[in-house]
């Protein structure tokens, strides 16, 4: 799922360039469904506690693995919303060095728009998966 070629910042760029060929929310949203439909599966033994993400009205689940050189990360969650904005961060986030995780800032939530479109439940759950990503990547950084 992940180009590990890009860098984190042309990741973001190539969202931003994604978005932009829809005209309406419908359409993003509709987009944001198709592309969590698209995350590979996950193990139901992961969803555990240890692995939950806390601030998500959905459930959303977090596992991270690999080193400072090379993170990678698989999550999943129980909406079809949630499951799109995943595949946003992994394809940001994952398969890249400590590093670079806790260096980069998810510009793209504001380049699409999706600040203004998301419930205030959603941004928090948004905010404390991000978080959790980046507190995993310091702790190895």
């Amino acid at each position: 799922m992940t180009d590990t070629t890009a860098t984190a910042h042309d990741a973001q760029q190539q969202i931003a360039e994604e978005f932009a060929f829809f005209s309406d929310w419908t359409e993003r949203y509709q987009y944001l469904i198709d592309l969590g439909k698209q995350l590979p599966p996950f193990p139901e033994e992961a969803k555990t506690e240890a692995n939950r993400v806390h601030g998500c009205q959905s459930m959303v689940w977090l596992v991270p693995s690999g080193d400072a050189a090379k993170m990678h990360f698989e999550a999943a969650s129980d909406s079809a919303i949630v499951s799109g904005l995943i595949a946003l961060v992994l394809r940001v986030y994952s398969d890249r060095p400590a590093a670079e995780i806790v260096a980069t800032e998810p510009e793209f939530i504001q380049a699409i728009g999706l600040a203004k479109h998301l419930s205030p439940t959603r941004s928090n759950g948004l905010a404390a998966m991000l978080a959790k990503i980046k507190q995993y990547a310091a702790a190895l950084a």
